[in-house]
């Protein structure tokens, strides 16, 4: 058995898998926004839960938002900014008493989808997750690759290329540059853009369904958001040309997305034809705690 752990911006979930991948146990708890110390203490005592349900210590495996600076060993790039800065695998793995397995969560729900989801059996996926911020990760033959940096997929502060004249110079983004691909593709980013043009405040999951129902204005905003997201994964396309594209968060849940976007990026991508699928991950928003899970390939 093994646990897997998802570090979100406003929920911990954890769950245990068994060695054939079914889930024995599920528990979420609130994330203390803000709080490392609480975040910690959290994370800790979801892990009992786990462990006392399980009944046995199990292998322990963390997807969290950002990524490691390999110059401080310090948690970088994460948009829980409370956790940017602190030795966070170290802390916890003090805390439980043993070596423990980190990785991004869109690393994450990519590692999910590549060994028994959406994209299982392809030889490159790329991970994508559009919620509240905007994240990628890459598995190649099964393993996720991280890079020299550990930054391998963070096609979200890239910035949105081809850009229009209207969509220059783009909003702020919290890494401190303007017009990432993140402002525009998140689910802040999908409800700021309605706002802008309609002037009322929708979230991105009620614009998603006031599509799906015939919203003239919600199908505006929708088209206007598959526009955006065929070019930036055209750039990724003409990069990786990754076997499968799984998209995951929040915004995924749009159904139209899975047919307009396709539709669009073969005007971007370098080829005469593009066979790479986009779909949506099979395991949904439980992707991201499976492939934390899945970062110890085998039982303990």
């Amino acid at each position: 058995m093994r646990i897997g752990i998802d570090l979100g911006g406003t929920k911990i979930e954890g769950i245990v898998l068994a060695p054939d991948g079914s889930e024995l146990a599920r528990e979420r708890v609130p994330t203390p926004q803000g709080d490392y110390r609480g975040t910690l203490d959290a994370v800790a005592a979801l892990v009992a839960v786990l462990e006392d349900i399980a009944g046995r210590q199990c292998p322990v495996g963390i997807g969290m938002p950002g990524a490691w600076s390999r110059a401080t060993g310090l948690v970088k790039n994460a948009n829980s900014v409370c956790l940017n800065g602190q030795p966070l695998q170290h802390d916890l793995e003090a805390m439980l008493g043993r070596p423990l397995r980190f990785a991004n969560d869109a690393d994450c729900l990519a590692l999910s989808e590549a060994t028994d989801g959406a994209a299982a059996g392809a030889a490159v996926v790329f991970g994508v997750i559009v919620g509240t911020g905007t994240g990628g990760g890459i598995v190649v033959h099964g393993e996720p690759v991280t890079g020299p940096n550990g930054i391998a997929g963070e096609w979200g502060h890239n910035p949105l290329p081809w850009p229009r004249p209207d969509e220059l110079p783009g909003p702020d983004c919290y890494c401190g540059l303007q017009g990432c691909i993140e402002t525009w593709l998140s689910g802040p980013g999908l409800a700021r853009d309605y706002r802008h043009r309609h002037g009322a405040a929708l979230e991105a999951s009620t614009i998603a369904r006031c599509a799906g129902e015939g919203d003239a204005r919600a199908l505006e905003t929708l088209d206007r958001y598959a526009d955006r997201m065929a070019r930036a994964l055209a750039s990724v396309i003409n990069i990786l040309d990754p076997d499968v594209i799984v998209l995951g968060g929040g915004v995924s849940n749009a159904v139209q997305l899975y047919t307009a976007v396709p539709a669009r990026w073969g005007r971007y991508v370098f080829s005469d034809q593009v066979d790479t699928q986009l779909v949506p991950a099979k395991h949904g928003d439980s992707s991201g705690v499976r492939g934390a899970a899945w970062l110890w390939p085998s039982p303990a």
